[in-house]
């Protein structure tokens, strides 16, 4: 048996670093700004300690562009290097002195850096680096660091007056994009906006007023352009904020948003693992359409991405906000996460604190809640159906609304209705609309039946939703207001009975069966009670959700015409007698026909030359 030592070929390493370390060149002013705040932060945590003495001054991180040099720095006034670390964390890759500060400092939790790797990004886009670095210890001598990408390097001792370390890019010929003031401004903007230091890039204009009354006048100063905020809403303790302070960071996370959020949840925890953020919920309305890219994640201030899927439920990708964890495991690059079971115990502590916030809501204000009811009620669904615990909770406040507007918690509405919604099954039937408008006719006859009718009008959602509580309630059944005839949305053991003989059954059915012709549909002569319309169309439940599943699975139906039942009313008078006594078949069929278009007038279905031509017969019937 053999043992001995991998060799690694430090040749090899820039290429690797340079082509698939980082999934974007631009991740490297992300990594050298956060070896700068790391600089920032060590130097204060030795200054609590009493080990750095003297003032520390305005720790800051500067970002300089020089056009014609071609150079891109990134200076800091922090802790800075002797000449022995530059040795120790340049000249070895993957060697971390942020690793090797928090295993020296323990209780030291907002160092960025981990793997040791992030310094050498820099060489993604730049010819050759450059390093200008003085250590904050007493009597240390400036050096300059200088390396083309290989591994070869130059070291020398320079003048420099200030403590800290100035990264000098020397930009390569094919990363000049990153010479353009706006590229590295959006750069910050997107990496770097709630770091814990504050980062100038260059000077802006700043307009000040001097003087007072007729006296005051306006002048134009020149101050330093901070880009970033260092002290963001969800590193700060719940009680410390407004309702006016969660809006103004609303509109800073999210500047072209138009709508106030509705509400927000402030994650802040610190066992079995460290966890900050606020979760807005928007105002959706009735669209199911994701907002996805909308949470952001940090891990310790630093941006790591918005497609936070691994770590938030999906539903909640309909949710605005921040999450900040340095217990979410990254990729070497920190750009994306890796699954631990650290992510599932994360998710399930923001649904479970997205679920109880809702409740309290609930509790609180029902009022306030029903109100917003509007925007919430697709998220809550959407919730229920993608995740257990998350239903669990929900089905106390999920929140079903009638037609005159009302508000009901789906089993404080199942007891409501029981009563006289109850089939010779034993099971409650909740009758519903989702286009209250066409649907008039059906729900005018729920109503002289003592019925209640629901509105469920989010086409998306509210099919599996109510699929979902029939199957969990076990107890109840959905139907919609035009799935039947209005003596059997809701089956009953006593029935009406037909007056029409065999022979006259047959004789309507024959003419009907002439008038429903070239559609999806089928004709059946029914006993329903003499008042019930003469004709009534019906969309069978169970055909109806069919065809809606298979929608929303992505089939294309477009060939596919509805399936609907026509209902013909044998107990009618118009029917019972009129028809049957008529000796004219023209003007039988005529009647027939009328009756028909009449109901799907009534169902929104009449149209074109049909709508004209029954406006036609009904002015010559007046």
């Amino acid at each position: 048996m053999q043992k001995g030592n991998i060799a690694v070929q430090t040749e090899n390493i820039f290429p690797i670093i340079k082509r698939f370390l980082y999934s974007d060149h631009e991740i490297f002013l992300r990594e050298l700004v956060s070896n700068a705040v790391d600089a920032s932060n060590k130097l204060k945590a030795l200054s609590r300690r009493g080990e750095a003495k003297g003032e520390l001054g305005d720790l800051k991180i500067e970002i300089l562009i020089d056009k014609d040099a071609k150079t891109i720095t990134i200076r800091d006034n922090g802790i800075g290097m002797t000449e022995e670390e530059v040795k120790k964390y340049l000249n070895q890759v993957a060697f971390s002195s942020a690793q090797e500060f928090l295993e020296k400092y323990k209780d030291e939790t907002n160092i960025i850096g981990n793997f040791g790797l992030g310094f050498y990004s820099a060489f993604m886009v730049a010819a050759s680096v450059e390093v200008q670095t003085k250590s904050w210890q007493e009597g240390s001598a400036a050096v300059r660091w200088i390396c083309e990408g290989n591994p070869e390097y130059t070291l020398e001792n320079i003048e420099k007056d200030t403590r800290g370390t100035d990264v000098i890019l020397h930009v390569a010929e094919d990363s000049e994009e990153f010479l353009g003031n706006e590229r590295i401004e959006g750069l910050l903007e997107k990496y770097c906006k709630f770091l814990p230091v504050p980062i100038q890039f260059g000077s802006k204009d700043e307009t000040i007023e001097e003087g007072e009354g007729e006296e005051k006048t306006e002048r134009t100063i020149q101050v330093d352009n901070i880009i970033n905020n260092p002290d963001p809403a969800w590193r700060k303790q719940p009680a410390d904020l407004t309702d006016e302070d969660y809006r103004d960071f609303y509109r800073e996370l999210y500047p072209y948003s138009y709508d106030a959020p509705l509400f927000w949840i402030h994650l802040n925890i610190d066992y079995p693992f460290t966890l900050n953020g606020i979760l807005y919920f928007p105002k959706l309305g009735n669209s199911l359409e994701l907002q996805r890219n909308k949470i952001q994640l940090y891990s310790n201030q630093v941006f790591v991405t918005d497609s936070v899927k691994e770590i938030v439920p999906e539903f909640l990708t309909l949710l605005h906000g921040v999450i900040d964890s340095p217990d979410i495991p990254l990729n070497v690059s920190r750009s994306y996460l890796q699954a631990d079971s650290n992510v599932k115990r994360i998710s399930g502590f923001i649904t479970k604190k997205v679920a109880d916030k809702l409740g309290e809501l609930f509790s609180k204000d029902r009022a306030d809640f029903e109100s917003k009811w509007s925007d919430l009620g697709i998220f809550v669904k959407y919730g229920m159906l993608s995740d257990e615990k998350f239903y669990e909770k929900a089905i106390k406040y999920a929140l079903v609304k009638n037609l005159e507007g009302q508000f009901f918690p789906i089993e404080e509405y199942v007891e409501k209705v029981k009563p006289t919604q109850t089939d010779k099954h034993n099971k409650t039937v909740l009758i519903y609309a989702n286009q209250p408008d066409t649907q008039h006719t059906q729900i005018e006859a729920c109503k002289d039946y003592g019925y209640e009718v629901l509105i469920m009008d989010q086409p998306m959602i509210d099919g599996p939703f109510m699929q979902q509580l029939e199957y969990k309630l076990g107890s109840v059944v959905f139907v919609r207001v035009d799935s039947d005839t209005i003596n059997n949305l809701i089956q009953k053991d006593e029935k009406p009975e037909l007056v029409l003989n065999e022979e006259e059954k047959t004789k309507v059915q024959e003419l009907f069966n002439t008038v429903v012709t070239g559609v999806a549909a089928r004709v059946e002569i029914q006993a329903l009670s003499p008042q019930d319309a003469p004709v009534v169309i019906t969309r069978p439940e169970f055909m109806r959700r069919m065809k809606e599943m298979q929608a929303m699975q992505g089939m294309n139906l477009d060939g596919l015409p509805d399936s609907f039942q026509v209902v013909v009313n044998g107990n009618h008078e118009l029917v019972a007698k009129k028809i049957l006594q008529e000796t004219d078949e023209q003007r039988r069929t005529s009647l027939a026909k009328y009756l028909y278009q009449l109901a799907l007038l009534n169902q929104g279905m009449l149209k074109g030359a049909d709508l004209a031509e029954f406006t036609k017969r009904s002015l010559a019937q007046l």
